[in-house]
């Protein structure tokens, strides 16, 4: 249960905003009237997220936040201030504090500073673990995985967790990109500091320059106030840049010059910052095409692509669905007060059948769906959600190996999910690059002029979707 430490000699309006903002959502809220006592309070509850003045009666703020760095760097430290004069807060913010908050509180602002710091707290307090067998509790986030392409997986995150490269990881919507980051985040020499996630596709294209590099007072309409960045505030950490295929050109320019020597200065202003960041970054997009069209920068990709992680769909990881059934039917029993003990073979087979275009988020939202329909202890077919159990208007598909597009679209749109374009096109390949290969018994770089592309896309694209080719090289063949 999420938890907040406030500290200030005043605190019985702050706790009732906080407590009215956060009503129902479990958040409880401990107080501490001078500096000595949040210090102790936070070594013995270890919160989520710390509220603390900038004045208090024994000790400064500022004074507060260096001894609780001194043994804790995670926990997000939200400053409070009543005064104009912002000086301490920027300078704790330069030191790695979260933000900061103007008194009276905006309940508004509150909520939206809280309730983010409280994401950040998760990410990096809560264990990302991943693992070939469920556990028998539930404590952390899970992604399992028997499957070669899973066990793959787990090694090139041990591979790389203990190694200060930048990371790219790359798979569809929903296969859980972030808990590996996490991972890697959690076995890293940097997981003592801050982990900061941005998703670039979230944030409005004219706010994620400031978000990233922050701005100076006056940098542009509506900068009424210095504001410290993602990567000063991450010093020492590691940061997870998102849907990094998002993110505009003119950022992307400002990022790379980062990734090359660690220094950036923010917006609206000429000082040059250096900073110290693991860069985890994450895509769901083919950034190698994306790149040779010229709406990703090339070097960039290149400077990304140091090492890769690709995480697979879930319909290629057969073997994986019934040990994820049972994984989230007994943490999703738990959270909805249900008590599903058993998948019969008939409700077994119509999840394998599904394509799960929506990957592991997809089958969470039908499991949970599943189970607050369900009555006693067996998950029975109809209570599955209707498009699994309603006939198909979509012939099955011929026996030539036809790929039945129409029903694929349809799922994808069943599953509400984004991307659709680029999901289509990476079962496309799944199909088409076989096919080819085994027309040119091997030879890329006569599949490569059949498709018209390059030789290196192929090689890319192939990597991407875990393709194997296999072929015998005579000594004239000169490959």
């Amino acid at each position: 249960m999420p938890q907040l430490l406030l500290v200030d000699d005043d605190p019985d309006l702050i706790r009732k905003q906080v407590e009215h903002a956060f009503r129902g959502e479990g958040v409880t809220v401990a107080v501490a009237r001078t500096g000595r006592e949040g210090l102790e309070q936070a070594k013995t509850l270890s919160p989520s997220v710390i509220l603390l003045d900038v004045r208090l009666p024994d000790l400064t703020g500022l004074e507060v936040y260096s001894q609780l760095r001194a043994f804790d760097r995670r926990t997000p430290v939200v400053f409070i201030t009543s005064t104009t004069n912002t000086d301490t807060a920027i300078e704790a913010m330069k030191l790695g504090a979260y933000d900061y908050l103007f008194k009276p509180l905006d309940l508004q602002q509150l909520r939206r500073i809280v309730g983010q710091a409280l994401e950040v707290s998760r990410l990096m307090l809560k264990p990302a673990v991943l693992t070939e067998v469920p556990p028998e509790d539930d404590r952390g986030d899970v992604i399992v995985g028997l499957c070669p392409a899973m066990r793959e997986v787990y090694k090139a995150i041990g591979r790389v967790a203990a190694q200060n490269v930048i990371v790219l990881i790359t798979g569809e919507s929903g296969t859980g990109k972030e808990l590996v980051a996490r991972a890697i985040y959690q076995h890293s020499h940097r997981a003592d500091g801050p982990f900061l996630a941005i998703n670039c596709a979230a944030i409005p294209e004219n706010l994620l320059e400031s978000e990233l590099f922050g701005h100076e007072k006056g940098a542009f309409t509506g900068a009424d106030r210095k504001r410290i960045g993602k990567f000063e505030q991450c010093t020492g950490g590691t940061l997870f840049l998102d849907e990094i295929g998002d993110m505009p050109q003119i950022t992307q320019g400002k990022v790379l010059r980062l990734l090359q020597d660690q220094t950036f200065e923010r917006v609206g202003g000429n000082e040059t910052i250096k900073t110290d960041v693991r860069i985890i970054a994450a895509t769901n997009r083919p950034l190698l095409q994306m790149a040779e069209r010229g709406e990703f920068r090339s070097d960039l990709f290149y400077r990304l692509g140091v090492f890769n992680i690709h995480l697979p769909p879930l319909r290629d990881r057969g073997e994986d669905l019934p040990h994820l059934v049972r994984h989230y039917l007994r943490r999703f029993n738990r959270e909805l007060t249900r008590d599903v003990r058993e998948v019969p073979s008939e409700t077994a087979e119509l999840l394998a059948r599904h394509p799960w275009p929506g990957n592991i988020r997809e089958l969470q939202s039908v499991l949970k769906q599943s189970l607050l329909r369900a009555t006693g202890h067996v998950l029975l077919p109809t209570f599955l959600p209707e498009s699994f159990t309603r006939p198909s208007p979509i012939p099955e598909p011929a026996s030539d190996g036809r790929w039945p597009l129409a029903q694929f679209v349809r799922g994808l749109l069943e599953a509400g999910g984004n991307n659709i374009y680029d999901a289509i096109h990476r079962e496309l390949d799944r199909l088409v690059l076989p096919m080819i290969l085994e027309h040119t018994e091997g030879n890329q770089l006569r599949a490569a002029e059949l498709l018209g592309i390059a030789r290196k896309t192929l090689r890319m694209r192939l990597r991407e979707l875990d393709l194997k080719v296999s072929r015998t090289v005579e000594p004239d063949e000169g490959e």
